[in-house]
């Protein structure tokens, strides 16, 4: 294949890159121009390549309110870059008010007279820079409104989502871009699961396009409902744009199951010192043409080095013990030589990269386990003030985690033990219930309650001091299986226990539980008012908020959830959501007034008598599992040619779609070919794939 046909008519390219956290410590004085510098060294690397358009996964900015100093340069930066007299060679074929519904000039920004765009600019929203307030903007909408970016992928309600594409086509080739700006992932793992999340795909030639999606949630799982299983999304994608996360795995891995690829280009800067940092950072450049891709790796030269190395004193009994004299000093001297070598070999890495900054980042994380002591960090950090960007926080001392026992029965589990380790992991109440239930023995196993319910009724009694949501939710839910036993005219004491069984299990994780837990709590509720004690404080309902997990920091336990509005922690939300009356709200921590009046108590035997006639759900459940095979791709420089060949820039409008609910299983046979060797590097679109749908 001849050079001139690698980037012809035909063929997209497209500059993939996320979290780039433009501003994060930006006034820091040896790391403040970290972020702007290598946002610059993206779009430099955008014009120079000659891209149709830049895409972009989310958390353009590190802080939802960016100061006028990060505004002005982000803004800067666009206009030197992606404005100019280059000819765009791609049209848009969809309907461009729905596409861009959240300003009022709801039309792609090189096709307005005013604006003369060379490099298009597409982008979702991340979890750090999204929109809130009453006229729900974020400060991609500003650059949006001044013609910079075209921010899309922003949905309006909370009770369902449909996800209509961008639809491009350059030459022969048809791309529909999808998008999702950042969502709380408790809240979106429930729509998915209800299936209230709908892609709409072209009603013609739906084979013929090329379907790529950029989302930014959580892709490690964090918690039982903390991040969106890979298997939530539908299978006639081509490609998954990956954002949130931080780590840099930019090479497309193969879902086996869905049978699309994902990248996960990572952040552009490193928000935290953890080992996720630590991985070199990339940006792609993709290509598509007709239903094949290829994806091209480029390293960024102007990101600070980061290098973490553990330390284990307990590995180093040859040099020293708890017991030796003078052991605190051994230990210092032996951390000394330890940074010594991340300082060395940082500089070996920077020769002959002269963009790369200077000082880099050095994290030693001790472990101090088995008797031994830390020394003073702050005169350590002394020694290496002028040769790292962080003297602050060089060393982090920490201690291994004691072993829990294993829970074999009810009789021997040291609840002690459990409770302890919890709370210092960040835990909930209804995390234990289920553990413990997980972990003990069949026959103290919940029969007819869920784990998940039974967890919120014990967090509404330790959390907000409601005494009768344990005894309610028991209540209600004997009620509604004797009503379903009598509809089923169950009568045979074997054929009970299989029917409360069944039962039980079809209503786990779906709306239905949620539905039945908010209606006992809220009979606890009534019953404590009618009673005349004090009603709990409403600001604490109002102000309790969806918790997202961010993955600046890496993997980490669930946070505990908390009233009103939060500090802004690494890799947090910080701030707090309401949820909708269709949501049941979360349950946090928060201060409630004492009953003046007493609790009647009542005991387990005497909850299940008379039951009252209140009617019935249903519901469905589902479950997934997660399967990758990891796929290399090529890193040889591949020779770029820029077509000149214009195309009008007025689009026609394409808005038949059909709508496709999350989970579907009926598609049509496709295939997707991904170039991933390194035999003919001037050919990056080979067919047929060994990756074929067929």
């Amino acid at each position: 294949m001849s050079s001139e046909s690698l980037d012809d008519e035909d063929t997209f390219k497209i500059l993939i890159a996320t979290d780039i956290h433009v501003g994060y410590l930006e006034k820091d004085a040896i790391r403040g121009n970290d972020s702007f510098n290598t946002f610059e060294e993206i779009l430099k690397c955008a014009q120079t390549n000659q891209v149709d358009f830049i895409l972009l996964g989310g958390d353009l900015f590190h802080e939802n309110k960016p100061t006028r100093r990060c505004l002005h340069s982000c803004i800067t930066l666009l206009r030197r870059y992606c404005m100019g007299d280059s000819p765009i060679h791609f049209n848009i074929l969809s309907d461009q008010t729905v596409n861009f519904n959240t300003t009022q000039f709801p039309w792609v920004n090189y096709q307005d007279e005013n604006l003369n765009i060379s490099i298009p600019v597409f982008s979702i929203h991340g979890n750090h820079d999204d929109p809130t307030g009453a006229e729900s903007l974020c400060a991609l909408d500003l650059l949006s409104a001044s013609g910079l970016v075209n921010h899309f992928g922003h949905s309006h309600t909370v009770d369902r989502i449909e996800i209509s594409p961008i639809l491009l086509q350059k030459g022969t080739s048809k791309l529909a871009l999808y998008g999702l700006g950042s969502i709380p992932d408790e809240r979106l793992y429930r729509m998915f699961v209800n299936n209230q999340v709908t892609m709409l795909r072209p009603k013609e030639d739906q084979d013929e396009w090329f379907n790529l999606f950029a989302i930014h949630q959580n892709r490690s799982k964090h918690g039982p409902t903390n991040y969106i299983p890979e298997q939530f999304l539908d299978e006639f994608l081509d490609l998954v744009v990956w954002g949130h996360e931080h780590e840099c795995l930019i090479t497309p891995t193969r879902n086996e199951q869905q049978l699309f690829y994902v990248t996960q280009p990572g952040s552009s800067v490193a928000t935290s010192l953890s080992p996720g940092e630590a991985t070199k950072k990339h940006i792609g450049l993709l290509r598509v043409k007709g239903k094949r891709m290829n994806l091209q790796k480029i390293p960024l030269k102007t990101v600070r080095q980061f290098f973490i190395q553990d330390v284990v004193l307990a590995d180093y009994q040859d040099l020293f013990t708890p017991e030796t004299p003078q052991v605190t000093k051994k230990v210092e001297n032996l951390c000394f030589a330890k940074v010594t070598e991340m300082l060395e070999e940082a500089e070996r890495e920077r020769l002959g990269c002269p963009l790369t900054p200077e000082k880099p980042l050095i994290r030693l994380r001790v472990d101090y386990s088995g008797g031994f002591e830390s020394f003073n960090t702050a005169r350590f950090s002394q020694k290496f003030v002028d040769r790292v960007a962080n003297p602050k926080d060089l060393i982090h001392f920490l201690r291994k985690r004691e072993q829990k026992e294993d829970i074999k029965d009810e009789v021997n589990v040291d609840y002690s033990k459990i409770l302890k380790n919890k709370a210092t992991e960040g835990l909930r109440v209804e995390d234990l219930v289920k553990q413990y239930f997980q972990a003990a023995e069949q026959t103290v196993q919940l029969s007819l309650l869920s784990e998940h319910g039974m967890g919120k009724a014990i967090q509404e009694f330790v959390d907000k001091d409601e005494k009768d949501a344990i005894e309610e939710l028991i209540t209600y839910q004997l009620e509604k299986t004797q009503r379903h036993l009598k509809a089923r005219a169950v009568i045979t004491e074997q054929d009970i226990d299989t029917e409360i069984q069944r039962f039980r299990d079809s209503k786990k994780n779906t709306t239905e539980e949620e539905n039945d837990i908010k209606e006992a709590i809220n009979r606890a509720k009534a019953h404590r008012l009618e009673r005349g004690d004090e009603s709990l404080d409403q600001s604490i309902l109002d102000d309790l908020a969806d918790v997202d997990m961010d993955s600046d920091g890496g993997s980490a336990p669930p946070p505990t959830r908390g009233r009103g509005r939060g500090s802004r922690g690494r890799g947090s939300r910080g701030r707090g959501r309401g949820a909708t009356a269709s949501e049941p709200k979360p349950t946090g921590r928060g201060r409630s007034q004492k009953s003046s009046a007493p609790t009647q108590s009542r005991t387990i035997m005497q909850a299940f008598q008379a039951p009252s006639q209140r009617s019935s759900r249903t519901g469905a459940s589902a479950s997934y599992k997660v399967d990758e095979v990891s796929i290399e791709d090529s890193d040889e420089d591949i020779p770029v040619m820029k077509t000149t060949k214009p195309t009008a820039r007025p689009s026609s409008s394409f808005s038949s779609f059909t709508k496709t609910s999350s989970q579907s299983q009926s598609q049509t046979s496709r295939g997707v070919a991904f170039d991933d060797s390194d035999d003919e590097e001037d050919n990056p679109f080979k067919g047929p794939s060994r990756g074929s749908r067929r």
